[in-house]
């Protein structure tokens, strides 16, 4: 199994990190281009893949990821698109970019594979979204699916939910950041050094989350949990109600997808 990567961003540095540690597949079957040399310099230093200043030379891989800007992945498809085979499963994780637009720049049957992933994938802990076109077998699908899941989790969802993943996921880890930051800044408002303070909101978000996914309960349960009657936690949760802190949150998840649908 060839793996061709055309971009050699921060999302194809983690997704080959994935495709290695997970075992997927060695050095020896990838093959990263771009046009910037310091960026494949990089990648290669890090994983010592094949590199290349060619698109065209990826292009002929088993599984095809796309992983360029918006703006430029039009440009690249129609340099490359007579040198993908008809067996290509090609993986765009370009933004907004939905299965439609991009089968019609290819101008012929594709077998085309949508994700959303997002930034956690970095640091092992992704969340992606895949869809299909009609072209993508079962079993083609799921081994997609195993690549994401090799630096996080991957769920093959239909696309029309692509805008909702984008608020839910693909956009969310900036949403925890603001909280983790207005959490310490409380904490540093009580006396705790900044440095402490970022490590303590940090590891709690961490660990909650964890919570919500080995445990597999509400998170409302999980919320009653930590509130004993007349104490610390109960009272804060009043003042975020009072402060409208659920209501801003699903504005906001609200306000992201609709970006989304007009930017698609």
């Amino acid at each position: 199994m060839k793996f061709g990567f055309i971009g050699s961003g921060n999302m194809a540095t983690a997704i080959v990190g994935g495709i290695i540690g997970s075992d997927i597949a060695g050095v020896n079957e990838i093959i990263v281009s771009d046009i910037n040399e310091q960026s494949l310099d990089a990648i290669y230093n890090k994983y010592k893949v094949a590199t290349t200043l060619h698109n065209k030379e990826v292009a002929e891989s088993d599984i095809l990821f796309l992983c360029v800007k918006p703006n430029v992945v039009y440009k690249v498809i129609d340099e490359i698109k007579d040198f993908v085979t008809p067996d290509t499963v090609v993986v765009s994780i370009v933004a907004g970019q939905s299965i439609e637009k991009l089968e019609k720049a290819f101008e012929r049957e594709i077998k085309l594979v949508r994700v959303m992933p997002n930034t956690p994938a970095l640091v092992g802990e992704g969340m992606s979204a895949l869809s299909k076109n009609a072209n993508v077998s079962e079993n083609e699908i799921k081994y997609v699916e195993k690549v994401f899941n090799g630096f996080g989790i991957a769920r093959v969802v239909d696309e029309k939910l692509m805008d909702a993943v984008t608020a839910v996921s693909g956009s969310s880890p900036a949403y925890a950041f603001m909280m983790i930051e207005a959490m310490a800044d409380g904490a540093v408002m009580n006396g705790m050094p900044r440095d402490m303070a970022y490590t303590f909101a940090a590891q709690a978000l961490l660990g909650s989350a964890k919570m919500v996914l080995d445990t597999g309960m509400h998170p409302g349960a999980l919320k009653d949990m930590v509130c004993s009657p007349g104490g610390t936690t109960i009272e804060a949760v009043r003042v975020l109600e009072q402060k409208g802190f659920r209501g801003a949150l699903i504005e906001a998840v609200n306000a992201c997808a609709k970006k989304s649908k007009e930017l698609g």
